[in-house]
């Protein structure tokens, strides 16, 4: 399916790897002109490489560390003109209230929820200025089916889910549209970190972690591809009269009794 994409620009956070760098790659298929952020340079230049080769677009590489105002302000400068938002960059820790202190949690939301909140805040500013854009948010199936040994990022995939609904919910009048998507297993590196503590924990052996696939719909995470369509396609023109809306791609497990 032609998304009417070509030509357009987009910016993706948290771009080198996982579901982030599968947005880049269906924004490449599809014309778009890349601006790639994330902290690990090598990885960010190496997919940008590959992109421009395979699919002859421009992509820009920013190595940023979204915590930092400085970068965030920096970075929201160099892409002013930018068309789409794909809000990704995170990497909230595990942990019930008792394991999780408040500097670690402080740490984990200023990349997952203000650095969210205040990079639209400033691309917001200059959308609304040419009334038109759209922001994605890649927020997550834990602020829907909370889990106290995830506090952290159940309490704020669930800000990041209001955030959505509250700014989407009246940003077609200044000709943007704000959309969320929530992701539930998905096979990234994250995952496969997280199913081999886990096969540790529970059989002494973190080479047994496939084991723990069965538990999810079809045996298997989502593909990090799976999560990226459907990041693309609410960033097209096809669902033009999307927004204030959050979707969860996850097999079914939020919906489960």
């Amino acid at each position: 399916m032609d998304l009417n994409l070509r030509g357009r620009s987009a910016l993706v956070t948290g771009a080198s790897r996982g579901i982030g760098a599968a947005t880049a790659e269906v924004l490449a298929e599809e014309g778009c002109a890349l601006h790639l952020a994330a902290r690990n340079v090598s990885a960010l230049e190496s997919l940008a490489g590959r992109l421009r080769t395979v699919y002859g677009v421009d992509v820009r590489t920013h190595p940023v560390d979204l915590r930092q105002q400085e970068d965030l302000t920096a970075l929201a400068g160099a892409v002013s003109d930018i068309d789409i938002l794909v809000n990704n960059a995170g990497d909230i820790p595990g942990g019930t209230i008792e394991m999780v202190d408040e500097e670690t949690w402080r740490h984990a939301w200023e990349l997952k929820v203000f650095g969210y909140i205040n990079l639209t805040r400033l691309v917001y500013a200059r959308m609304k200025s040419r009334q038109r854009g759209v922001i994605v948010n890649n927020i997550g199936n834990a602020g829907e089916r909370v889990d106290s040994k995830y506090i952290t990022g159940s309490t704020g995939n669930a800000a990041l889910m209001a955030f959505t609904r509250a700014l989407g919910g009246r940003s077609l009048e200044d000709g943007i549209r704000v959309v969320g998507v929530n992701p539930g297993p998905v096979a990234t590196d994250r995952i496969l970190n997280f199913l081999k503590s886990r096969a540790h924990s529970r059989f002494g052996d973190e080479g047994r972690y496939s084991e723990l696939t069965s538990q999810y719909p079809l045996g298997r995470p989502a593909t990090p591809r799976e999560i990226a369509d459907l990041i693309v396609f609410l960033a097209s023109d096809r669902s033009g009269y999307t927004s204030g809306a959050v979707f969860t791609v996850d097999g079914g497990l939020s919906a489960m009794v």
